[in-house]
């Protein structure tokens, strides 16, 4: 074994690395990582040392005028012609700038924290900085390579549980760096890079403006309030919101309205992106389609573009902001059926894991909750981990043979991305979970406080080496499948037929392993038998949401409203001529 490690150099140049589309990406240090795991059963890397490239990365007064504590980065693209699928503004921006392609399996960025960084100071990124998918820049191919700097502005925030915090201020772009109101960046330069080279010094005087919020229409209507118990929490204003979806004909009647509320990431879009031309919009808007209103909930964060909507220690009382503020103010201004019966929850991933969440933990306020590849509804797979048997998120061990966690697959199987791969795209993005992604989010609103204020995570994301005990936190206050084994006597009397699941057999996450999980335990249910409907797409990836399209999922919510409401009340908002 210890003479195994001294092979590495030969074996890495000796192995050809393609990326997801079949690009070349040499990720030679993900891999050698990987192969040290297995090698030295889960040995942490060897801190690479400085030498070779060099990127001084500064600020001008006009750009930002105060010093700025943060997060620094450098990009690489080799093409700005267009933009990768993952990236959600490419539609809207031209060219497609490198840090509009930084994404899980985008261009390789390197990232360094920065604290009180004046105007005309800079700050170095070098060859001990860590990167993704490259490691570190000695790592880059010499080569001709679009250049772009960022700046990640973080705010101080003053919690009220005693802790100071330097995070990022959501801007209401949903805590996305690469492009958040505020945010400074250079304009992408073409040069050659060599990793044996010198210094580059790049200047970022570009300031990202502020979001534009489309204007309200007949159809389609926003909100935005400081909500009082989230700002308290966190010693700064936080905001909630909503779009809200109005029914056809709403001006012109008095009538009351059932309510769906669309959980998902952050969007400014209306719900079932409704834009008044699309199929949805034609369904929604003609003669014989039941009248509801559709609401989207914004709740981004300093941690994430949504907070769970859970009362949890480190994001914050979400919860008790959705019940006791967020809900009666759309409700209050928008005329609302404001029975259980009427008033359901819908959505996808992150939306579906939130739609089973409140539908399960408020069964008596929810009539019905339509959950479409939520994440994961107990802990034994998330995202190919399963926390309560690994010791470690990055390996699994089969007797002698440590074999790397897979994060993503095709349907086919074919692996996108290992686990360690993932996280450390992550820990690039920001330290301290102030990545504002998917896998720090969990940590942070299913997990504990960590004595320096910033949650304690599950795993350490250098080594991978998993904390049951946080695991053991995890399991006792946010697993669902755990919660409705210790409560079923109570809660499962109020569920009824309430929950609908949908996942695709081969979901890109693996997701539907939680799913099934749960499915498995619920057909044992006695004292009510549990009558949650489930349904899986045959090699279907990541979001599938069933065999209907939205026009008709809202019908067969609709069905569900009339099945379930009381005795003598009628439909007006369906009942029409």
């Amino acid at each position: 074994m210890s003479r195994r490690p001294s092979l590495l150099p030969k074996l890495l140049s000796a192995i050809p690395a393609c990326d997801i589309t079949g690009s070349p990406m040499r990720w030679k240090s993900s891999f050698a990582l990987l192969l040290g795991a297995c090698l030295a059963h889960g040995e942490a890397p060897k801190t690479a040392t400085q030498r070779g490239l060099t990127f001084q990365i500064s600020f001008p007064t006009a750009a930002h005028a105060d010093p700025i504590t943060g997060r620094v980065f450098v990009i690489l693209s080799r093409d700005i012609a267009h933009c990768g699928p993952a990236d959600v503004v490419a539609a809207t921006m031209e060219p497609c700038e490198p840090r509009l392609q930084v994404s899980r399996t985008g261009v390789p960025f390197f990232g360094r924290d920065i604290n009180s960084l004046k105007p005309g100071e800079s700050a170095t990124i070098d060859n001990s900085d860590l990167g993704s998918p490259l490691a570190h820049l000695s790592d880059i191919p010499a080569g001709d390579y679009y250049v772009q700097a960022m700046v990640n502005v973080y705010s101080e925030f003053h919690r009220a549980d005693g802790h100071t915090l330097w995070m990022h201020d959501d801007q209401w772009e949903g805590q996305r760096w690469q492009r958040s109101p505020g945010n400074l960046y250079s304009k992408a330069v073409k040069m050659h890079i060599d990793p044996a080279s010198g210094t580059i010094r790049v200047i970022a005087d570009q300031v990202i403006p502020p979001v534009t919020v489309p204007a309200d229409t007949e159809y389609v209507k926003h909100i935005k309030f400081k909500s009082e118990l989230l700002s308290k929490f966190w010693g700064r204003p936080i905001y909630l919101g909503a779009v809200v979806l109005l029914p056809r004909d709403y001006d012109r009647t008095t009538i009351r309205y059932p309510i769906d509320y669309v959980q998902g990431h952050f969007s400014l879009e209306a719900p079932y992106r409704f834009d008044g031309q699309n199929e949805f919009s034609k369904a929604w808007m003609s003669d014989h389609y039941p009248r509801m209103i559709a609401v989207t909930l914004q709740h981004p964060n300093p941690y994430y573009d949504d907070s769970y909507l859970v009362n949890s220690p480190n994001v914050g009382p979400y919860d008790d902001a959705l019940m006791q503020e967020l809900i009666p103010a759309i409700e209050k201004q928008f005329r609302v059926i404001t029975e259980p019966y009427a008033r359901v929850v819908s959505g996808g991933s992150t939306g579906g894991w939130i739609s089973a969440y409140l539908q399960i933990f408020h069964p008596s306020f929810f009539g019905g909750a339509w959950c479409s590849c939520p994440d994961a509804v107990t802990f034994s797979d998330v995202e190919g981990v399963n926390f309560y048997k690994d010791d470690n998120a990055f390996f699994k061990m089969y007797d002698w043979r440590p074999v790397p966690t897979i994060n993503s697959r095709f349907t086919n199987g074919q692996a996108i991305q290992t686990s360690e791969q993932r996280n450390r795209y992550e820990l690039v993005s920001g330290d301290h979970g102030r990545s504002g992604e998917q896998i720090d989010v969990w940590s942070a609103v299913w997990g504990p406080v960590g004595e320096d204020g910033f949650f304690k995570p599950a795993f350490d994301k250098s080594t991978g080496k998993v904390d049951k005990d946080v695991v053991a936190y995890w399991r006792d206050h946010w697993d669902l499948l755990v919660y409705l084994k210790r409560n079923w006597s109570t809660v499962g009397p109020e569920l009824k037929d309430n929950l609908y699941f949908f996942a695709g057999d081969a979901d890109t996450y693996f997701l539907n392993n939680s799913t099934m999980e749960l499915d498995a335990w619920l057909k044992t249910t006695s004292a009510p038998h549990s009558q949650a409907k489930f349904m899986y797409g045959n090699l279907k990836p990541h979001c599938w949401q069933g065999p209907v399209m939205p026009a008709q999922r809202v019908i067969e919510i609709a069905q569900h409203i009339q099945r379930h409401k009381p005795e003598g009340a009628d439909t007006p908002w369906w009942d029409y001529r």
